[in-house]
């Protein structure tokens, strides 16, 4: 398998102050020159084959797409937009461009053409860099918007043969450019590397935009540089530890760690041949570390789940009793009361007749550490996880602080906190209970937007927008966003994401959405799961269509009911939920109901579906509905059905 067995060594602090003080090609530059032709870099797998790049060579693709950039007009401070998969041209484009002054904006490839032709027209981009003809296709739709770009460079060449458009690029002929730029001018490259500084802003990234327009926060080589040392002094991280790149190169957490933590250490940076291909190439794999959405983890705990109730008799019984013997370790480890021998010898047991079979068919028997971030996640997860012996620690950061700042120790597992802050970060609460941090890290501020970028700052501390509160051990909990909080009609408060991850980790619920401002009760939508679901259904020969039809069968109303009181079982009194509505349809980016982060647009929502809403408030029991979807292809489509409201005794 492509990477079992590798012997992971530090790199030393001296080579970090060096690279610290470094722009990130300037990063590359060094480490090329210290690991040489030896150490794989990159690994990306072609038609089930991987294929592996040392260090000289991830080098050499960088130098040519920046090279060939250069060659199409690239100049200083131009600004370089990519609509990229999880692929090695994205590291090769952003670095390329990076060395020759350029600052990069990744956007989502799932966004759709209005909203990519909206950012890209905002940054006056150059030039831009996609992943196949799709994107291709949407760009030339607005390309009357798109006035100031130069060049569309493509990556997949596939259905790309009866284009004829000028600005259309293969990125292999970009390549090619890059390489006759490179005879013609010996030594450009590093000379114009050379140029930069720490403090240049490298990268743009578009903010969640939860509350309404994305911003662009503007991130520095330092930020990322600073961020990688960070995690490479508090985390396992060393040359030759496999990290799989999974999530979208849109989000902050690849790029914090493509351009911080595995390019400052040394890492390799696996890529999957598909999206549809990424749990098997994980097995391949075995990653030693993975940081990924709330979102992966749920679903993966949902797998594990169903997969053990599919299960015989006797694994079931074996995998019920081992997850008992589990979770006995990890409430001794909160209470910070240790295992004892018999305990110990059990759970050893557990793990390897029960634990460690399963995690490796999931490909996460490689794993030293493991990280949730981006939303936050119910304690269930975390506490399942630890039980089956995965050590996930849950993490806390943004896109204005370069990614992750807070993470729950090794030796402290705290489900409900997010641990405490990494080297060199400073967290405070402010009188009103807003989480502020000060760190190397912290974004220099908002492209275009000096009110914003003015706003986010007080006395040097960037406010972070979250309540929270430390802990008796300095642990951060985090509570919800400041204005996400909820007071009911009683004046209780409370955070919609405690009550909604928690409904999240039934194995059918996929999405939920609470309301109760200056409201009675507290009310929710719900997204069942619709494959979990499904199955249920199919195994009770229950017959269905479509997701609104099986979201509105009696069956699944009692099914869903079951799971809320379950989770009101657990919550106090104030946060008990008193009504639901299987919504009709899944909350979707393409509608704005989500962020392309998966982040619920409360607001949105609420404006949304308020007659659903009120009805949750009223006498009624169903409620006529006649709702918009919207495809991709920019198409609608409407949805009439009848909303049930299901009240909950």
């Amino acid at each position: 398998m492509a990477g079992r067995g590798v012997k992971i060594t530090r790199m030393t602090a001296g080579h970090l102050d060096a690279l610290e003080a470094c722009t990130l090609p300037q990063v590359l530059l060094r480490q090329a020159e210290l690991l040489g032709p030896g150490a794989a870099a990159i690994r990306e797998k072609a038609y089930g084959v991987w294929k592996t790049y040392s260090w000289r060579d991830y080098l050499g693709f960088v130098r040519h797409a920046g090279l060939g950039l250069r060659s199409l007009g690239l100049k200083r401070h131009d600004n370089v937009g990519m609509i990229l998969n999880n692929h090695p041209e994205w590291l090769f484009t952003q670095l390329g461009a990076q060395a020759f002054g350029a600052v990069t904006l990744n956007l989502f490839t799932s966004a759709v053409a209005g909203e990519l032709a909206g950012a890209l027209s905002r940054i006056g981009a150059s030039f831009v860099v996609v992943q196949d003809q799709e994107q291709v296709d949407k760009l030339l739709e607005k390309i009357d918007v798109l006035k100031t770009v130069k060049a569309i460079i493509y990556v997949d060449p596939t259905g790309m043969r009866g284009y004829d458009d000028p600005l259309l690029v293969s990125f292999k002929d970009l390549l090619d450019l890059g390489a006759r730029h490179e005879q013609e001018n010996p030594g450009l490259f590093e000379e114009e590397a050379g140029k930069a500084k720490e403090d240049d802003a490298a990268h743009m990234i578009m903010t969640s935009g939860t509350t309404g327009v994305s911003k662009l926060a503007m991130l520095s080589h330092r930020n990322y540089t600073a961020m990688g040392r960070k995690w490479i002094e508090s985390s396992p991280v060393g040359v030759g530890a496999n990290w799989l790149s999974m999530t979208p190169p849109a989000w902050i957490v690849d790029q914090m760690w493509a351009f911080g933590v595995a390019l400052m250490g040394g890492m390799t940076m696996n890529f999957p041949e598909t999206p549809e291909t990424v749990s098997s190439d994980f097995r391949e794999i075995g990653p030693h570390l993975l940081i990924s959405s709330s979102r992966f983890w749920e679903d993966l705990a949902s797998s594990i789940r169903v997969r053990m109730n599919d299960a015989g008799f006797v694994n079931r019984a074996l995998f019920a009793l081992a997850e008992r013997i589990g979770g006995r370790v990890v409430e001794g480890e909160e209470k910070k009361r240790p295992a004892g021998p018999a305990l110990k010898v059990l759970h050893g047991l557990a793990r390897a007749l029960v634990f460690n079979p399963l995690l490796d068919r999931v490909g996460c028997s490689q794993f030293v550490s493991a990280y949730t971030g981006g939303h936050p996640i119910s304690p269930d997860v975390i506490r399942f996880f630890r039980a089956c012996g995965l050590n996930l620690k849950q993490c806390y950061g943004m896109t204005e602080t370069c990614g992750i700042f807070q993470v729950q120790p090794d030796g402290e597992a705290k489900p409900e906190t997010v641990g405490t802050p990494l080297p060199g970060t400073e967290v405070r609460i402010s009188p009103d209970q807003e989480v502020m941090v000060r760190s190397k890290s912290v974004f220099s501020g908002y492209y275009n937007d000096y009110q914003s970028t003015e706003d986010a700052f007080e006395e040097g501390w960037f406010l972070t927008g979250d309540a929270g509160y430390l802990d008796a051990d300095g642990h951060l909990v985090i509570i919800g966003r400041k204005q996400d909080i909820i007071r009911d009609k009683e004046g209780n408060a409370f955070s919609p994401d405690f009550i909604e991850t928690r409904l999240k980790f039934s194995l059918y619920i996929k999405e939920a959405v609470t309301f109760g401002e200056a409201r009675p009760y507290i009310t929710a939508f719900i997204n069942i799961d619709q494959g979990n679901a499904g199955n249920w259904a199919e195994a009770r020969m229950i017959p269905y269509t479509t997701y609104t039809d099986l979201s509105q069968r009696p069956e699944m109303e009692g099914l869903i009911l079951e799971e809320v009181r379950k989770v009101n079982a657990q919550l106090p009194k104030p946060m008990k939920i008193r009504r639901f509505i299987l919504l009709y349809k899944l909350l979707d980016a393409d509608d704005e109901e989500l962020t392309r982060t998966g982040k619920v647009r409360r607001r949105f929502v609420y404006g949304l579906y308020l007659p659903l809403i009120e009805a949750m408030y009223s006498d009624k029991k169903e409620v006529p509905v006649k709702g918009k979807v919207k495809y991709r292809d920019g198409r609608e489509g409407v949805i009439e059905t009848v909303a049930r409201v299901i009240t909950v005794e």
